[in-house]
């Protein structure tokens, strides 16, 4: 593998912060999914089916990375409540390696891959399902523009495992997603939690100079602040690029928020069906604190968390200021994000903020199909004849779509190629709505038939490439 640029950046932490652990030993490995375009990206496109088995099933160590696998350390507030048993119970990290196209240092962590330390009595598994589930939202979220971690591979592994939310037995699996980062804010809080200012310091430090260098200063007061506004905006573009793809995580615990803002760790996920702030995900947030419209509060509540952990280096005022860039960072990029996804040139902030806003008042009053509305009104205006042969077309013949039809008509496209694609030439976009999660995952558990997901992916590689969230290679 000459093309690979490895690393072990992350042990440069001292083994104050993971265990070094064992990966499984499954009984069989099947591969059902493999990212060949991300593996070119990192320089392993060239393994061969032995190869890629023997890396991301048995996790042979990659030359150059891990001898073996680290399982990292964190705690947490799970539904606002603090839990310092966390850690990767069910993952860890394999190995690291470079972003042969922008120099970055990327992650391979797993999910399903054993028992570890943090296991809790745990089996350390993954259910073919969930892995199926989190496939399909990497690769939704990615092709609507959400900065996520990129489900790599996803290898069948031959075991049957009970749950209480599946029919079980059910199938296992063992999935490994390629990440930019992997600190959390959990990271933070467990040693916040310990009163280890010494490796408080030390990880501080290690997140600046490895993942936001441009904040860095020899004042550690000046750097904390830095540092946790710089989070505070990482965070605030990825909870508005949800916004504006409609979705919701569901289980927005501060140990599932990473520094760099990217989207990662997909359970009980949803898309809307239609814009709707009480919309849920998890059949268990039954009072709504992970609702689509409470994601944003959720998001500022765990950067509070983050803030109160940097105390010892930074005063309360200068936390405080750097935490109060949250929310006019995520009201601008929600502005810039509904843009990007309506494929309009920005026109100044009074008047972009107008049309979001007109937008937005349409899908609460109209119930209209979230998805649907966007693609029909792509490019502004000049998408009139495909939104007249919607299937949403009588929401746009009413009262309430006046002001946004008013405001598109100021709007041009970004670019000539906004409406070229063929995908554009499609009647209704592709969804990605539970129901239709459920209607892939059906013929797989039943039949034994890829078929169905395999034409999903591809349709979604098709969106993504309509939509310019197609990566260079």
């Amino acid at each position: 593998m000459p093309r690979t640029r490895p690393s072990t950046r992350h042990a440069d932490l001292g083994d104050e912060f993971y265990d070094v652990v064992e990966a499984a030993q499954f009984p069989k490995l099947i591969v059902r999914y493999r990212n060949q375009r991300w593996a070119r990206r990192v320089g392993l496109d060239g393994l061969d089916d032995a190869e890629w088995t023997a890396h991301f099933g048995r996790f042979e160590p990659l030359p150059g990375s891990y001898e073996a696998p680290l399982a990292l350390r964190y705690h947490g507030h799970q539904f606002r409540v603090y839990n310092p048993e966390l850690g990767d119970g069910r993952g860890f990290l394999f190995a690291q390696l470079h972003d042969l196209e922008d120099g970055r240092l990327m992650d391979l962590g797993t999910k399903g891959s054993g028992q570890t330390p943090w296991s809790r009595g745990a089996d350390g598994r993954l259910t073919l399902k969930g892995g199926v589930r989190e496939l399909l939202a990497s690769e939704m979220l990615e092709a609507l523009g959400v900065d996520t971690s990129r489900t790599f591979s996803l290898i069948e592994t031959g075991e049957s495992l009970v749950r209480h939310d599946e029919p079980s037995p059910t199938r296992s699996s063992v999935l490994v997603r390629l990440s930019h980062s992997h600190i959390r804010i959990g990271s933070f809080q467990r040693l916040a939690f310990l009163s280890d200012t010494d490796n408080l310091r030390r990880l501080l430090d290690y997140s600046i100079a490895t993942y936001l260098p441009e904040v860095g200063s020899a004042d550690i007061a000046q750097s904390a602040a830095a540092f946790l506004r710089q989070v505070c905006e990482n965070v605030a573009r990825t909870g508005a690029r949800w916004t504006a793809a409609g979705f919701v995580h569901g289980v927005l615990n501060s140990d599932n928020i990473n520094i760099t803002g990217e989207s990662f760790d997909y359970g009980p996920w949803r898309f809307l069906p239609h814009f709707d702030p009480d919309f849920t995900a998890a059949y268990f947030d039954q009072t709504g604190l992970y609702s689509f419209g409470r994601q944003a509060e959720a998001l500022a509540w765990n950067l509070t968390r983050l803030g109160e952990c940097l105390l010892p280096f930074a005063s309360a005022e200068a936390l405080n200021e750097a935490l109060a860039a949250f929310a006019p960072a995520y009201r601008m990029e929600v502005v810039t994000a509904m843009l990007d996804r309506l494929g309009l040139k920005a026109r100044g902030a009074e008047p972009d903020s107008a049309l979001v806003t007109s937008l937005f008042t349409f899908l609460a009053q109209s119930e209209a199909p979230y998805e649907q509305v966007l693609f029909d009104w792509r490019g502004g205006t000049l998408s009139g004849a495909r939104a007249a042969d919607s299937p949403a077309a009588d929401h746009y013949n009413s009262e309430h779509f006046d002001a946004v039809r008013q405001g598109l008509a100021d709007y041009l496209p970004a670019a000539s190629e906004v409406l070229g694609h063929p995908y554009f030439a499609r009647r209704t976009p592709r969804t990605m709505l539970i129901d239709e999660m459920e209607a892939l995952w059906a013929p797989i558990a039943e039949d034994d038939n890829w078929a169905p997901l395999n034409a999903a992916l591809a349709e979604i590689a098709e969106m993504r490439a309509a939509y310019g969230n197609e990566i260079a290679v």
